[in-house]
């Protein structure tokens, strides 16, 4: 093996191939000094031995001994990776090396590990038939938080205050002093703070170091949120510096050697809050045909790769929205000034000229830097009004635009009936939408509307993205393509098992296929299966996430996909600019990454959108039991989506709300749960409980602190008895009853983006985390077992890992 001659010890030439090699060859731990002697080195090149041992350590392949020696983690039976802990108690370690499977670790195994600790996981003898791999933690390399939140239970003796963490995973109690703060806190007060030590299990001493505020707030349990999910809020300084140091209009140097587009009718449309503008669209008729323009702000101008602000834009990854606010990727002297496409402003833009036929295929694409000045920023109210509804006030309004709007909803039906054809997927599942009152409290939970104009340019962000991939993929380019492969083989045959239980049975192919799910969901579409059908093939769904390689995006059926048409707010797409730019040769960029180093962005790409989704529905959970507090006892009729062994999950069709039915409280009967039809059957009266159901309810219980929204049944021949049930909403104590009287109400300021330059179609992967072989099935989802269960269960069952919707159905519409 080859070794470098240089004195620089970090430069030695040894790959971590050849250092695996030669533990595999010694069959033993090895001591730093064996290592050089086998690899017959001298002691200068300990230090870069050390850097490549400690990248082995963070990929989880070796591990350090406590006496100094290091293994391979597989001889050691130990792996490494990432702590996960259920609501029940139960965790599982998600190794760092991703071709093995997840390990389940019981409550007793875990040490003093947290949720989210970095952890060393001793694989347990025996196996557990069909189930996961069972380990004991042995150490804890890295905590997750440094600090954490926590809630106020009581004052004890002196000047403690018990507390115990906001994330119903970390189940530990807090013993807090309160020196730092300005006010003594009081009960129901959420705290930031630093765990000090172990005082006994379960409990620890910490020092709070900042007050959030009541739980009650809504605005405090968006920051809650937040810190929970180690959202990023201020730019580092020199991230502000490098903004501020920016123009604020372009200047006539930056227009050298780009397509002037100013003279064209270019047009934003957008939802009525939004601030950053992406992309401006044009269409004309030409010929036979059509032509779209597709102009994207070209951030990559102004943002290089290296400098602060692309650092900084890389570590957050996308830009993340909350009902009331937004934490955006890069500086608002960017996202919402210099690079947002304002009307009546020159922007510089990269642009996708596309040619369709008069069917809307595909014809030919190129690609430019240009400058634009979009001349109206429209909303999507609008432009509904003016092609669907054809209100006379908004068309003469949009009167000098009109013309190229109707020839832009023609092309985008042609479009979108072609993407139809070639088999994508829209599940069109409803999406929650929060209004406050003027005192900033949820006083509405409604279902977000979806209007044509949505689609309009849902469906121009697609062909665009897709001409771009093509492009970048026929040239040979290295970049970050849009993956989502074809449903899991199990899943899928466990859904048509389902599925040819139901009223669809005539409709389901005996083969599951990807293909044969495309039909199902055709036959399934304005029948009364739809709710369920749907719902059933989302938890087939694998995750969508970005990769180096051409892998193609089965939920949209495209054969080369990427993400290209959102920089401001997505740092995926910036890669993908940067890669257009190297293939067009524009002045002034170097040679784009290695697949190696984009595999890097990707996976951490991955992990940030994951976490801004698991945000996105923690802060919808919150709002939801905060919305639900003063309504205890109010009656609901809800839709069952999710079947367990201990109860029913249902979604209500008054307000955009989900919760728990706990078969516990139907005493009618004793009852048996059937996985493979999705149903609880009573034993005596032969009552069922099955998907797609629904049901009448009382709300009987909220609770802040678990996050728990809990129902019970109401006969149907009570309904007119009484219009409240007693109930409670609670705290982390429980027995604490609260309401409020309801307030005006207004929209929120700030609802989240909605991305659109996927399509629903994309989001079916982006509600499951990577597939490891754990069941992952989502509140009951398909199963493929035959005998019944006794239900009655409180709990997630021990080894098994269950994923539960935290709030609605959590599901994005689009993807722009």
């Amino acid at each position: 093996m080859a070794t470098s001659k240089k004195k620089n010890g970090a430069e030695l030439a040894l790959s971590h191939n050849d250092i695996l090699a030669l533990f595999k060859e010694a069959r033993r731990p090895l001591k730093m000094d064996d290592l050089l002697r086998m690899a017959g080195v001298g002691k200068r090149w300990k230090k870069g031995l050390e850097l490549q041992l400690e990248d082995l350590k963070n990929q989880g392949r070796v591990l350090r001994l406590r006496g100094g020696a290091w293994g391979l983690a597989e001889q050691l039976k130990m792996l490494t990776g990432t702590l996960e802990v259920q609501r029940s108690g139960v965790g599982f370690v998600l190794p760092e090396d991703r071709k093995r499977g997840d390990v389940f670790v019981a409550p007793h195994a875990m040490a003093d590990a947290m949720h989210g600790d970095k952890v060393v996981v001793a694989l347990l003898p025996g196996g557990r038939q069909g189930k996961n791999v069972e380990g004991r933690i042995v150490r804890i390399l890295e905590r997750a938080h440094e600090t954490m939140t926590c809630r106020v239970v009581r004052k004890l003796g002196g000047e403690g205050y018990l507390c115990r963490p906001t994330d119903p995973r970390l189940r530990i109690s807090l013993m807090v002093t309160t020196d730092a703060l300005e006010e003594k806190p009081g009960k129901g007060e959420l705290l930031v703070v630093r765990p000090e030590e172990q005082v006994e299990e379960g409990l620890w001493s910490a020092v709070a170091l900042e007050s959030l505020g009541n739980e009650e707030a809504a605005g405090v349990q968006e920051r809650l949120v937040k810190l929970n999910n180690d959202i990023p809020m201020e730019f580092p300084p020199s991230v502000l510096q490098e903004a501020a140091a920016l123009p604020a209009v372009p200047s006539a140097g930056d227009f050298e050697g780009r397509v002037d587009l100013r003279h064209m009718a270019f047009v934003t449309i957008d939802g009525a809050t939004a601030k950053d503008f992406d992309d401006a669209v044009y269409v004309e008729a030409q010929g036979d045909g059509y032509r779209l323009w597709v102009a994207i702000a070209d951030v990559s101008h102004y943002v290089r790769p290296g400098s602060a602000m692309d650092e900084e834009a890389q570590e957050r990854a996308n830009s993340y929205y909350f009902p009331q606010s937004v934490e955006p990727m890069f500086p608002e002297a960017l996202s919402n000034g210099l690079c947002s496409l304002n009307p009546r402003v020159p922007r510089l833009a990269m642009v996708a000229e596309t040619y369709f036929y008069a069917d809307g295929s595909y014809g030919k694409s190129k690609f430019y830097a240009a400058v634009i000045e979009s001349k109206a920023r429209l909303t999507y109210e609008q432009v509904h009004a003016a092609l669907v509804d054809r209100a006379a006030e908004e068309r003469l309004m949009l009167d000098p635009v009109l013309p190229m709007l109707e020839k832009a909803e023609e092309l985008a039906r042609l479009l979108r009936a072609q993407r139809t054809h070639r088999g994508s997927l829209d599940f069109d599942l409803p999406e929650a939408e929060v209004a406050f009152n003027v005192f900033g409290e949820p006083v509405d939970l409604r279902r977000r509307v979806r209007r044509f104009s949505h689609k309009i340019i849902e469906e121009f962000m697609i062909a665009a993205n897709e001409a771009v991939a093509r492009f970048l993929t026929e040239r040979g380019e290295h970049f970050l393509y849009r993956s989502h492969p074809d449903p899991d083989g199990e899943k899928l045959l466990g859904l048509f098992r389902t599925l040819q239980r139901t009223d669809m049975a005539q409709h389901v192919p005996e083969t599951p296929t990807p293909e044969a799910l495309q039909h199902v969901l055709r036959m399934a579409q304005g029948t009364d299966q739809e709710f369920i059908v749907n719902r059933l093939a989302l938890r087939t769904m694998m995750q969508a996430n970005y990769t180096p390689e051409h892998e193609g995006h089965f939920g949209l059926a495209s054969e080369c996909y990427c993400h290209f048409t959102s920089p401001i707010r997505r740092y995926a797409d910036l890669v993908v600019h940067r890669a257009l730019k190297h293939a067009l040769k524009v002045p002034g960029f170097g040679p784009n990454p290695t697949p190696g180093q984009l595999m890097q962005v990707a996976d951490h790409l991955n992990a940030r959108e994951r976490k801004a989704m698991e945000a996105e529905r923690e802060i919808l959970k919150r709002l939801t039991v905060l919305f639900l507090r003063d309504r205890i006892g109010e009656r609901y009729t809800g839709i069952i989506n999710g079947v367990t062994d201990f109860g029913f999950w249902v979604e209500l069709e008054e307000v955009m709300a989900e919760g728990l039915v706990r078969i516990s409280t139907v005493d009618d009967d004793y009852y048996g749960y059937f996985p493979e039809r999705q149903e609880l059957l009573g034993e005596r009266t032969g009552r069922r409980f099955r998907l797609g159901q629904r049901v009448n309810l009382w709300l009987a219980e909220v609770n802040l602190s678990r996050l728990e929204i809990n129902f019970t049944l109401r006969d149907e021949e009570d309904g007119g008895k009484s219009a409240r049930q007693p109930g409670k909403a609670v705290d982390g104590d429980g027995g604490e009853e609260f309401g409020a009287e309801p307030q005006p109400r207004k929209t929120a300021g700030r609802s989240r983006r909605p991305d659109r330059s996927d399509g629903p179609s994309d989001q079916a992967g982006k509600t499951r985390g990577r597939s490891t072989g754990r069941n992952g099935g989502a509140r009951g989802g398909a199963g493929s077992g035959t005998a019944p269960k006794k239900a009655g269960r409180t709990g997630d069952k021990p080894g098994t890992r269950k994923k539960t919707s935290a709030g609605g159905t959590g599901l994005r519409k689009t993807e722009k």
